[in-house]
């Protein structure tokens, strides 16, 4: 049952007449026909009080979509199907998501969907619909075959490189425009440009987008900012790595150094080989942030929480890393969607990522290029045992102070040429 909530909503006649934000649908729940090592989410179907397993309703998911077109008033909509594995619905379920948004759309309002998947189920049927219908894909694929099946295996711990690859080339051969999603791990940071060569040059993938695997042990019930403050470990120190027994994440969980090091390897060979060509989305947002636009990733925005989650019975999360009980802010059967995304608990919840950071974060030389990163990920103290710094920060200062005298003289000569980046960003 859904808790009271007597959160004071914000009075929506005073926002912007362009109401922008995004959700993150998962409509099958943490269901998934894969097993991957890292996963985050395969647990939340047993969270008490959690959103529980199985398909979204038909009746939910038309009031999803109704309630989310109605609670945008920006020119586009993008709705974003993730999981789990949103595929495990069926075809059926996405073409009934398409009549549903044709007829909720609003006159003049675009409405564009992007679909993130492991891509095992995509067949020519599947591939037809995306194309006909414009959609857009996001494929995970961890780096080539010895790297991506180190951790992304079947139920049966089979490998799944090859039916990943068999996906890629149907979204190819039926010219589905693709995104590739890569998580960087305790294992593949440490081999950036096998990563990274492998997806320009035999995926042939122009975005590619890196997320780091942070997982503080015991995220499956611990939700952020819920930890045990006096056992989060100091910066430097051997349990703040994932190498220690005693160590604050899973051994999974990419090394802040080595993170440091995947990305200025792959930042050194996107800049001399394709600059220009391919879009990688820790680099890109550094451009943007420096040529004065917002950040283009939540990540390394001043504030978040415009970025929500929508689960399978109908829950509304602060954000898809956030989906505890403690999180949830309502329900699409009883409120608008609007309504949850602006009210002051939500508000306070996006502004918390600046105004917790630690005093050592707002001395910090790369303060505006960072913000602190995401803040699940703040399970370490300072030097002087202040809580709340990120997990990734040795590596992020390192990753920025070798990239920015380069970004500089990029952002220099857009400028001089007026010419500015443009971006599609997939998600997370």
């Amino acid at each position: 049952m859904e808790k009271e909530d007597n959160t004071t909503l914000i009075d929506l006649n005073i926002l912007p007449e362009k109401r922008r934000f995004h959700i993150m649908a998962k409509p099958g729940g943490s269901t998934c026909n894969i097993d991957c090592k890292y996963c985050y989410y395969i647990d939340k179907g047993d969270l008490q009080d959690g959103p529980g397993t199985g398909k979204m309703s038909d009746e939910v998911l038309e009031r999803y979509i109704k309630k989310y077109i109605e609670g945008i008033t920006a020119e586009e909509v993008v709705f974003s199907w993730q999981g789990g594995e949103p595929t495990m619905l069926g075809l059926d379920y996405f073409q009934k998501i398409v009549e549903l948004e044709k007829k909720y759309s609003k006159p003049g309002q675009r409405v564009s969907n992007d679909l993130q998947t492991n891509g095992i189920l995509l067949d020519e049927n599947w591939c037809k619909f995306l194309k006909e219908n414009n959609w857009l894909v996001g494929i995970s694929i961890d780096g080539p075959r010895e790297i991506h099946d180190a951790y992304r295996v079947t139920k049966n711990d089979k490998p799944t490189f090859d039916l990943v690859m068999n996906a890629i080339n149907l979204l190819k051969k039926y010219r589905v425009p693709f995104n590739t999603l890569t998580c960087v791990n305790r294992f593949n940071a440490k081999r950036p440009l096998d990563v990274y060569r492998f997806l320009r040059r035999e995926v042939k993938s122009t975005y590619i987008q890196f997320i780091p695997i942070v997982e503080y042990k015991g995220f499956e019930t611990t939700a952020p900012y819920k930890w045990d403050y006096n056992k989060l470990p100091i910066d430097g120190s051997p349990e703040a790595s994932p190498d220690h027994p005693d160590s604050i994440v899973t051994d999974w969980s990419v090394d802040p150094e080595d993170y440091g090091y995947f990305l200025n390897k792959v930042f050194d060979e996107w800049r001399s080989r394709d600059l220009g060509k391919v879009l990688v989305n820790h680099f890109e947002t550094l451009v943007a942030q420096h040529l004065g636009m917002p950040s283009q990733v939540c990540i390394y925005s001043e504030t978040c929480g415009k970025g929500l989650a929508v689960e399978n019975d109908g829950s509304i999360y602060s954000c898809d890393h956030f989906v505890y009980p403690e999180y949830r802010i309502g329900n699409v059967k009883d409120k608008n969607i609007d309504e949850m995304v602006y009210s002051e608990r939500q508000i306070k919840f996006g502004t918390d990522k600046s105004e917790r950071l630690p005093e050592y974060c707002n001395k910090c030389e790369y303060l505006t290029d960072c913000w602190g990163e995401c803040p699940k990920n703040r399970i370490i103290r300072t030097v002087d045992g202040e809580p709340g710094l990120n997990y990734l920060c040795r590596g992020l200062k390192v990753f920025f102070k070798h990239a920015l005298p380069e970004v500089d003289r990029i952002v220099k000569k857009l400028k001089e040429t007026q010419i500015n980046p443009t971006y599609r960003m997939q998600g997370r």
